[in-house]
């Protein structure tokens, strides 16, 4: 046996002994082999040093250097980090006090490696501008455009003389900060952003002003930058408005999504970032202008009817302003309107079959039901959960065995009872479809289903009118049985977008898991993303026993029904997510008729839009609270580092807003948000006027709420310090943020 097959296995010390040895210890089995456990415990500490001994020599090297190190590797060449980077790596990675995914996001704001990897080639190329672009990518994460605005600022044009000396120099200012020519439609629908070249008078307040931003001066730089991630939707069908089968929106759920921009990767250091770069809006005319650029295979936006295969031709797409559906286009056109996300066919031409559509939009984080790769996130216990491998996998997509979920279902219920597979099954669906079907999982002790979207896919389940006498919910029961708590059924969502109705949880369940999962607050959108009914809940826990994990998602009002004498209150995990009741001042948790739920609550950097009324909150951290926060008992649990509105009944508060607000800041401190409403770009991040304490008043200087791993406050720092230290003396350079 080699050495390092010996060191990975718990009993290759033992398998070194003699062979009477091991004979005497498997006779004393009475003791459970103890020479056997002992040697197993030598080898779990020698593989401790091992690994201690590689990850010493790991550190050597800022590509595989652990964290912590990252910082002294820099200090050798003078990079100089964020100012207290030690004392929170110091309480936040060696004391566990965060999770191992918050750590990591955490130590790459404060000390990203590439940045540290980056330094002395960076000071080679300081005060260029491809180089400010790659500081804003290598520190931030955030894609970026460098304009000198000093540019942009107009010059009176001197009268143009004769003469071979003079005409030179009035040609070079002619090309720099000329009047507007309102000829220019393209130039003028780009102005005062980062790709506009129209010149405007000079402004004397500084890029890097906190209050009003300026910068057109005659040393201003500006580092645009782009904060929201561009997202894919591939293959999925389009909506088509009920009044009119020739009206559509790209987006599913009926609502208005602007488009964005594919990101091309640069192709040099030395290249200046171009809308193509980005993600960036498509705008009208931009889109008009370049549409080869824009749309087909691969690129921003893709339009499929009637279950062909290739795409609608270019020549038969327009772009129009659809804002009130006024444009009709001719026969065998599609109007395109990328800023609201709508097309339309003509009335004689319309779609017989379907549409279906490949588009990008933006959105702060990786949160909800979406394509993007999803991490498998710890158990309330801490623990990571892996797919067990005696799980049978029933696939369901075009092309697959099963078409319909149910179908699948159905299978796996079969193969359980007649003993062709264990208690675990996994249904995935491996398209970004529609699933317009009434579930019904109805689970046996012991069962344990997971219903989940395969790796780059978002499906949909579509809940409609089935019945005309009972709720169409998604239901997940329990059958009653004479179990242990340990046999209780296990049901988890992972990766799925739920419109149309909510889920209703009944019987003895063990745990319910929902994970990179949407429930449409409200049920489903209006198009201007008003909730169509904003008063029923997502989520319906009626006399239920399951222990409730909610991890990275999206869901409406949690609404609990039980015995609040005869049954312990349910606990409920929420971490990283948003819980929307669609307004402040509607219960977001609680029992019917604004009664306390009987459940415990833990949150875990969590955004509550609405009000909670619950038996009591065991632990809520780094969270905000825009409603009310009611506990009938006080005296279990406590909130630490959280926002909760004034007039609020909680548990005992550690470092609270606006406690720490002092007299009069209560009005202050409170939280601001872009958007509160789901299907905006901008759906629950902060805005720019939200106050410090609630930007930074998180444990460790982040943000309070769902978008607490982004870390924006440190990444802002950090590319601020990075400006100051690379830009040219005498410059006026600072961020701004597009989105």
């Amino acid at each position: 046996m080699s050495e390092q097959s010996t060191a990975r296995e718990p009993d290759g010390l033992a398998e070194l002994l003699p062979q009477w040895h091991r004979l005497r210890d498997s006779e004393d089995s009475a003791q459970g082999e103890p020479l056997r456990a002992l040697l197993a415990v030598i080898a779990e500490q020698v593989d401790r040093v091992r690994d201690g001994v590689d990850q010493q020599y790991d550190d050597w090297f800022v590509e595989s250097a652990a964290e912590w190190v990252l910082p002294y590797l820099g200090d050798l060449v003078g990079y100089r980090p964020l100012p207290g980077y030690e004392r929170v790596l110091a309480t936040g990675l060696r004391d566990g006090g965060l999770p191992d995914s918050s750590r990591r996001r955490l130590a790459e704001a404060l000390a990203p490696r590439r940045d540290v990897a980056a330094t002395v080639g960076n000071r080679r190329r300081k005060g260029t501008l491809a180089l400010l672009e790659e500081l804003s990518e290598g520190v931030a994460g955030w894609p970026a455009r460098a304009v000198e605005l000093s540019r942009l600022v107009a010059h009176q044009q001197p009268v143009k003389l004769y003469g071979s000396g003079t005409e030179a120099v009035n040609a070079r200012r002619h090309s720099r900060g000329r009047l507007v020519d309102v000829r220019d439609g393209a130039a003028l629908d780009l102005a005062g952003g980062p790709f506009g070249t129209v010149a405007r008078s000079v402004d004397v307040r500084r890029v890097d002003s906190r209050r009003t931003q300026g910068g057109y001066t005659p040393a201003g730089v500006g580092l645009f930058v782009w904060r929201l991630k561009p997202y894919s939707v591939t293959r999925a069908p389009a909506y088509c408005i009920d009044r009119a089968r020739n009206l559509y929106t790209f987006s599913i759920l009926g609502n208005d999504t602007p488009l964005v921009t594919r990101p091309e990767p640069e192709p040099s250091a030395t290249h200046i970032a171009t809308v193509d770069n980005v993600p960036a809006a498509i705008r009208r005319r931009q889109l008009h202008d370049r549409l080869a650029d824009y749309y087909g295979p691969g690129k921003s936006l893709v339009i499929r009817r009637d279950g062909e295969d290739r795409p609608v031709p270019l020549a038969d797409i327009v772009v129009a302003d659809l804002s009130d559906w006024r444009y009709r286009p001719k026969r065998g056109q599609v109007a395109v309107d990328p800023e609201l996300g709508r097309m339309a066919f003509g009335s004689r031409s319309a779609p017989r079959q379907g549409v279906w559509v490949d588009y990008h939009y933006g959105f702060g984080d990786d949160l909800g039901g979406g394509e993007y790769a999803r991490e498998r996130s710890g158990t309330a216990a801490g623990r990571e959960e892996a797919t067990p491998p005696d799980a049978a996998v029933y696939r369901v997509g075009p092309g697959r065995t099963f078409h319909r979920i149910m179908d699948a279902y159905a299978a796996w219920q079969h193969d359980r009872r007649a003993g062709r597979c264990g208690p675990d099954g996994i249904i995935e669906i491996t398209h970004s479809g529609a699933y317009q079907e009434q579930l019904d999982f109805d689970l046996d002790p012991g069962d344990r289903l997971e219903l989940r979207a395969a790796e780059g896919t978002r499906p949909v389940i579509r809940l409609l009118d089935w019945y005309s006498n009972r709720p169409d919910a998604l239901n997940i029961r329990a059958r009653e049985a004479d179990c242990a708590a340990g046999e209780r059924p296990r049901m988890v969502l992972d990766g799925l977008l739920v419109t149309g109705r909510g889920l209703n949880v009944t019987g003895p369940l063990g745990a319910l898991v929902l994970r990179h999962c949407t429930l449409v607050p409200g049920w489903s959108l209006e198009p201007e993303c008003h909730p169509a009914s904003p008063e029923e809940p997502s989520l319906v826990l009626d006399r239920t026993t399951a222990c409730v994990e909610i991890d990275r998602s999206i869901l409406g009002t949690i609404e609990v029904i039980g015995d609040e004498v005869g049954t312990d209150p349910l606990p409920i995990h929420l971490r990283d997510s948003i819980l929307d009741a669609t307004r402040s001042d509607r219960e977001a948790l609680s029992a019917p008729d604004c009664r306390h739920a009987h459940a415990v609550l833990f949150a875990h950097r969590t955004t509550v839009i609405g009000e909670v009324h619950t038996h009591a909150v065991q632990l809520a951290e780094n969270s905000l609270f825009t409603g009310r926060l009611n506990v009938a008992r006080r005296g279990v649990g406590c909130l630490r580092f959280s926002y909760v509105p004034p007039g609020s009944r909680t548990p005992r508060r550690y470092r609270c807003q606006p406690d720490l607000a002092g007299p009069g800041g209560a009005a202050r401190v409170r939280p601001l948000l872009r958007g509160e409403r789901y299907g905006t770009p901008w759906y629950g991040q902060l805005a720019a006027g939200c106050a410090e304490e609630i930007r930074r008043g998180a444990e460790d200087g982040a943000e309070l709420g769902a978008y607490h791993d982004l870390y924006q406050p440190q990444r802002e720092d950090s590319l601020r310090a990075r400006l100051a230290e690379y830009t040219p003396a005498g410059t006026d350079a600072g961020i701004v943020f597009v989105t």
